[in-house]
């Protein structure tokens, strides 16, 4: 309750006094979480009964009820004000004037107000043209005035909300998934809207607005305690902004934390992460509930009439022993003994998903309950069901959601704590790691045709990133993990070796074909020691698709697919004994020719380019595909040149191979260089080669000034508030080729980055052979062959102070 002190202020000083007290209550020693919002409410209440008394007088027929959020009593700083002020309609002129003495003072102090004025009829009406009224009706609360007025409407609400609940109640199902639809789901959201997202405070009440219908009830075990979690983390939200606002932004999430008293952001996303998986699951058990007793309704009748009035007939259809079908759900048959069976929740899991069907509450409830945990190793029959269940394709999600709802999971796997509810940091992955890891084992689920172990695939799609529950790289922490899971779930010693190197490596193939030379034989060689055999290559071909599938769309395209595959090629010919193929040293095409005849006949650039069509392309949906070949005579500032003159055209790079060619016999002596790129249209619109040529001689010649251009770019280029990229990072990779030196940049992608590192190799006096590039969100991973001005790879002094260099300039 408020103090008294701070009641007699609020009354004794009008609105200079209420906010006095709100400021104090909201910085001064109050406990933070449910009781300071009920203190902000009760002093919010007796602030408004005050303004109500004084404005109203001898009037009658009038109330002032809170609605939404105040009517439950849930202010937090910067909530808006929902108010309903009631009255009998016998004098619309003095309500008028009540009503200007009741919003006026509130608005003087900022505070933000959603306000009516109406009649019990009109309030009935409003609320039956309006289902967000309507919700918010439902949670009204009398605050002063006439206690009947108010008591009245609430009677009426009510009375229409659960007489209208089979029209109403769709309707609301149908609301909430049009915003889950805009909003996303917040338990994976790297900045999520606390209310509006799929599994927030709007679901929360949503759930109380369908329990007041009195047809369903949500489960209760941990709504509240997920619901409170939220409400504290808007109210720290308002505090460290000073902003009515719901989106937890990345740049605010360290200080919320603070607020909090949490260890750091992303413990503060686990809490939330958490919260919202309790509301979501609850969601969806409740909507499920709501539709079964609709149907029930709709076909009771008719049943009714069918059987002459007797007892209604319930139809249980088995699915595997100790299991069955009811009224759309999976439930445990009448003669199942959990406690002597502790397959059993992995055999109602599989039965489940291979049906596509939810698991009942009830059954997993007494399943978690009762179960008996499983030996060590478990036996070979909940092995076969638990590969069952993760190749049963998308219905393994929902089902595997239920076991984690009543904490299954984690005993049936107790390393999956660590990465449960675990944000991933990264613009590319679009789930947490415990949500990434089932999507990649459904995506691994449709490829079991092309392996001869298909239960070693699923297994290590399910674990792949288990590591990263731990510190350093994460390949290397899920390799010891695998391993003891493996053996406790019943693998032999071969497949647990398996199972340990698919994990080490899961993105050895990805990160080989997009970051190396595919032609240098020590690339496929490097790859083949790893993997060992064709069945582990196999395996990893596999688990590398299924992967970058479940990350998000920017992880995967039918480039990377390409050159993923064609690295497999290589190294399966290589683990059949063959010895991989030298460096292609082949003889110029005569297009390649007839380019550089012409680029030293005239001294400059000439350059052909040709757009990929359709059918090329192994993905439509990604942008065409340019192969665009430069010659030029050999002269320093080529690479930057040329990268920037792409840039500014807004073309991306692919690949890229740069390569000096004696011209032939009959032509003047002297060389060219000649440039074999493969690049993309940003918006799908491809360049002028004339226009290309122009930009390029300028360029050349110094008279184009790219780097202004592309600083130009840089400045207009959207930035978040308050973010700041990590640093880049430039390395040497050792033992990566036997004809170049390798040199990895890691940095945030931006317009014009590789002519700024174009620009500093060139200033370190190296050449670059070939470089390739990839992008992963708002990531570059680019690795670049460069040589001494002789051809040959760098001393490792020399090569190390390249890279130092580079990153000093990347990072200034």
């Amino acid at each position: 309750m408020t103090s008294t002190d701070e009641r007699s202020e609020t009354e004794d000083s009008g609105p200079s006094g209420y906010a006095a007290a709100r400021l104090r209550l909201l910085t001064e020693g109050r406990a933070a979480g449910p009781p300071r919002r009920t203190a902000l409410s009760e002093l919010t209440d007796d602030w408004l009964t005050g303004l109500l008394t004084s404005a109203t007088g001898d009037l009658r027929g009038v109330s002032l009820v809170a609605v939404g959020g105040y009517g439950r009593g849930e202010l937090s700083p910067r909530s808006d004000l929902d108010l309903l002020l009631l009255h009998d309609g016998s004098d619309p002129k003095a309500i008028a004037t009540v009503a200007d003495r009741l919003w006026y003072p509130v608005w003087d102090l900022g505070l933000d107000l959603d306000h009516s004025v109406r009649t019990p009829a009109e309030a009935r009406k409003t609320a039956g043209d309006d289902l967000k009224v309507h919700l918010g009706l439902l949670d009204a609360r009398h605050l002063a005035g006439d206690l009947g007025l108010t008591s009245g409407l609430r009677t009426a609400i009510l009375a229409d909300w659960r007489n209208q609940a089979p029209k109403r109640l769709p309707e609301l199902r149908e609301l909430c998934a049009e915003r889950a639809e805009r909003q996303g789901e917040l338990q994976y959201l790297l900045e999520p809207d606390l209310k509006e997202a799929r599994g927030g405070l709007r679901d929360a009440t949503a759930l109380r607005a369908v329990a007041a219908s009195w047809l369903a009830d949500a489960p209760r075990e941990g709504l509240d305690d997920a619901r409170r979690r939220l409400l504290d983390v808007r109210d720290a939200l308002h505090l460290t902004t000073g902003r009515a606002t719901d989106r937890l932004a990345l740049q605010e999430q360290d200080q919320v934390a603070a607020e909090l008293g949490l260890l750091d952001a992303d413990t503060l996303l686990r809490q939330v992460y958490e919260a919202a998986r309790v509301i979501s699951y609850a969601s969806d058990v409740t909507w499920r509930e709501v539709g079964r007793v609709l149907r029930s309704r709709a076909v009771r009748p008719k049943l009714r009439a069918m059987l002459g009035g007797g007892k209604q007939i319930v139809e249980r259809s088995p699915l595997a022993e100790g299991v069955v079908e009811q009224d759309g759900e999976v439930v445990l048959a009448r003669a199942a003994r959990p406690e002597r069976d502790p397959v059993l929740p992995l055999r109602a899991a599989a039965a489940a998903a291979q049906a596509g069907l939810p698991l009942s509450l009830h059954a997993v409830r007494r399943l978690a309950a009762t179960v008996r945990p499983l030996p060590t190793p478990w036996p070979a029959e909940a092995r076969e069901q638990l590969v069952t269940l993760l190749g049963s394709g998308q219905p393994t999600i929902d089902v595997w959601e239920a076991l984690e709802a009543e904490g299954l999971i984690t005993r049936l796997l107790p390393d999956w704590e660590r990465v449960r509810c675990r944000p991933q940091r990264n613009a590319v992955h679009i789930w947490t790691v415990d949500r990434h890891l089932i999507e990649t084992a459904v995506r691994a689920s449709e490829f079991t045709r092309r392996v001869s172990r298909p239960d070693l695939l699923l297994v290590a799609a399910l674990l792949h990133d288990i590591g990263k529950g731990w510190p350093g790289d994460h390949s290397v922490a899920g390799e010891i993990i695998v391993k003891d899971v493996a053996a406790r779930i019943g693998y032999d010693r071969a497949d647990v070796a398996v199972l340990a190197a698919l994990v080490r490596h899961h993105l050895l193939l990805v990160d080989t074909a997009t970051r190396r030379d595919l032609d240098d034989p020590a690339t496929v060689r490097s790859v083949a020691e790893a993997v060992g055999t064709q069945s582990t290559l196999e395996l990893l071909h596999a688990l590398t698709e299924a992967d970058a599938l479940a990350t998000g769309p920017a992880a995967w395209s039918s480039w990377r697919g390409s050159l993923v595959t064609e690295l497999v090629k290589r190294v399966s010919a290589v683990l059949a004994g063959e010895e991989p193929a030298a460096p292609d040293t082949s003889a110029p095409t005569a297009e390649q020719e007839r380019l550089s005849i012409e680029a030293h006949r005239t001294g400059g650039p000439v350059l052909a380019l040709r757009a990929q069509t359709h059918e090329e392309e192994m993905d439509p949906g990604e942008p065409l595909g340019v192969e665009l070949l430069i010659a030029v005579p050999d002269q320093p500032g080529v690479l930057p040149a040329v990268a920037g003159v792409l840039a500014m055209h807004r073309l991306t790079v692919r690949t890229a191979e740069l390569r000096e060619l004696e011209l032939p016999d009959g032509v003047d002596q002297g060389s060219v260089l000649l440039l074999d790129w493969r690049v993309a249209a940003e918006y799908g619109s491809l360049p002028q080669a004339a226009r290309l040529r122009a930009d390029l001689v300028r360029a050349l010649d110094g008279s184009l000034d790219i780097a202004g251009r592309l600083a130009e770019r840089d400045a207009a280029y959207p930035r978040r508030r308050g973010w700041v990229a990590p640093p880049p990072r430039v390395t040497v990779a050792s033992a990566a080729s036997r004809h170049a030196t390798v040199i990895e940049v890691r940095a945030q992608d931006a317009p014009g980055l590789l002519f700024r590192i174009g620009s500093a190799l060139e200033d370190s006096g190296v050449r670059v052979r070939s470089m390739h590039v990839s992008t992963l969100g708002s990531n570059a991973v680019d690795a670049f062959y460069v040589t001494g001005s002789q051809g040959a790879p760098l001393p490792a002094d020399e090569a190390g102070a390249v890279a130092r260099k580079l990153e000093e300039t990347l990072r200034a």
